[in-house]
């Protein structure tokens, strides 16, 4: 509310203008005042930074951990904080992703609150069992005796231009299947923070997948301090009219270019859901959307078959059938192995989601 009012003035963090804060009493202001947080200009990867800095710096309890995380990680989002809190606190792991997971759920069941790294999403499959069959399933197998709710996994996803097959995978689906873990992908740095600080402090595992190609390129200005964004909670980030698109991560960045040419050369108003959590995915607000466009458009990177795109889809057609005026459409990543000299033709770049929102308005009923 005060951003609103001040974003005549130029002012938009100190509300310095007279004719705004005159009004209100010398207490009125200095309460209104410290009231609008302050920014700090950062990248992806400086929020991954900050919000570990600032959970470890909160709890003694945080330990941050993974290969090569003393020295700052290959992405350097651990970078400094193993000179501030110690090699107790933020260490390096042998190249053992079972292990590393194994580990963390060895501390978070003896109370600990272990954030792991695995270097690229694409190696996470060794750790799969320690995922899927432990740390998501510890808590159901001792009748809530045991848990290993402290456990964060954070890991890089995602194309990134040439990263080719081992280096650039999306591989969500397999553990949105999986009954007692959490699915967080955020968008961009001040989404990452909030997303981040709340997983880390959530009360069951938390998969935290970090879309890799943003780590440099997503800046943006990012609340100081402690913040929370609500697991579970979707968000519309461009409100439209004729067909609602979702995704999340970085293809949210893909749709919105792609709904600004829809908009621009078709007059076609899409509205944007960003999910940024899919497991539990926020049903209510997509059903809402839907309901009010009456067409969708789901968009990951992962191959189409048996992406997490068909889950949606599947949940869309049973709750807003009466509601849809044409087929649900995924525009997906090819089923084959992700390609090192043809990624270009494999992601779905905003040409392919364009076309697909032409297509699903002028197929409409």
């Amino acid at each position: 509310m005060i951003r609103r009012a001040c974003k005549s003035s130029n002012h938009a963090l100190g509300c310095r203008t007279p004719s705004v804060m005159r009004c209100f009493s010398s207490e009125m202001r200095a309460k209104l005042e410290a009231s609008v947080a302050k920014t700090r200009t950062m990248n992806l990867f400086t929020a991954i930074n900050d919000a570990m800095d600032i959970a470890l710096a909160k709890n003694d309890e945080v330990i941050v951990f993974g290969e090569d995380v003393k020295f700052g990680g290959v992405f350097r989002c651990c970078i400094g904080l193993n000179d501030k809190y110690g090699d107790e606190r933020v260490f390096n792991t042998p190249l053992c992703e079972q292990g590393i997971i194994g580990f963390g759920i060895g501390v978070a069941a003896a109370g600990g609150i272990p954030v792991a790294e695995i270097q690229f999403a694409d190696y996470i499959h060794p750790a799969f069992d320690q995922i899927v069959n432990e740390a998501a399933k510890y808590r159901y197998r001792s009748g809530n005796e045991f848990d290993a709710g402290g456990l964060t996994i954070r890991t890089p996803y995602g194309a990134v231009g040439h990263g080719g097959l081992y280096h650039s995978q999306s591989p969500e689906a397999f553990f949105c299947h999986s009954a007692g873990l959490k699915v967080v992908v955020p968008r961009s740095p001040a989404q990452a923070k909030g997303l981040l600080l709340s997983s880390i402090f959530e009360p069951d595992p938390v998969l935290f997948l970090e879309p890799k190609w943003l780590y440099r390129t997503a800046v943006e200005e990012v609340e100081e301090g402690d913040y929370r964004i609500p697991l579970g909670s979707g968000e519309v980030v461009r409100e439209g009219t004729d067909v609602t698109i979702i995704g999340w991560g970085a293809q949210i960045h893909v749709l919105a270019q792609a709904a600004e040419l829809a908009q621009e050369r078709d007059g076609i108003s899409c509205e944007i859901v960003d999910l940024r959590t899919l497991s539990p995915w926020d049903e209510d607000l997509v059903m809402k959307s839907v309901e009010k466009t009456g067409r969708c458009i789901i968009s990951h990177e992962a191959p189409l078959q048996g992406g997490f795109g068909a889950e949606i889809a599947s949940t869309i057609q049973e709750k807003c059938f009466f509601h849809l005026q044409a087929p649900i459409a995924r525009i997906c990543g090819y089923d084959t192995p992700f390609p090192l000299a043809f990624e270009k033709l494999y992601v779905p770049d905003r040409w392919k989601n364009y076309d697909a929102i032409v297509r699903t308005v002028e197929q409409s009923c």
